[in-house]
């Protein structure tokens, strides 16, 4: 499974305002952090503004923050909000695939697809800020680390 760059970004977020709990960032701050386009994140950031995980502040020096505290950010919350999970065909309203009614491939999908909500239902942002030296290290500087 493969979450999209749009759950991906929201995540980035998310963890980059934790690591800045007392700050109010700026959009553009972020998207030329992770070097990600602006436009996309706008889109990202009006997705999780709506699912009350952060706020704007208009103004001169206005930006973004967190509301809550990272403990209460849930991490399957955000990922079941954002992401598509029409894992197979036979998941999708308007799905084609001739043999769903009797395929068991859903079914299986469907299990392995509540496995995975499970177990990040046990994760909060907070989770993901665990090694707060390594990211304060990263989002404090200009070196992004290279993909593997």
């Amino acid at each position: 499974m493969r979450i999209t760059q749009y759950t991906d970004y929201g995540l980035r977020t998310l963890i980059y305002l934790g690591e800045r709990p007392n700050d109010i960032v700026s959009i553009p701050q972020i998207a030329e952090h992770y070097a990600i386009s602006l436009n996309h994140l706008i889109k990202v950031i009006y997705e999780l503004k709506k699912m009350g995980c952060i706020e704007s502040i208009r103004g001169r020096y206005g930006g973004l923050r967190l509301i809550c505290s990272p403990k209460e950010i849930n991490i399957g919350m955000v990922v079941q909000e954002m992401e598509p999970l029409d894992i197979a065909e036979c998941f999708s309203a308007n799905g084609q695939c001739i043999i769903t009614s009797s395929c068991r491939l859903k079914v299986i999908f469907g299990r392995a697809l509540h496995a995975f909500n499970q177990e990040l239902a046990k994760y909060s942002l907070d989770d993901l800020l665990d090694n707060r030296e390594d990211l304060v290290h990263f989002i404090n500087s200009s070196i992004i680390p290279e993909k593997s």
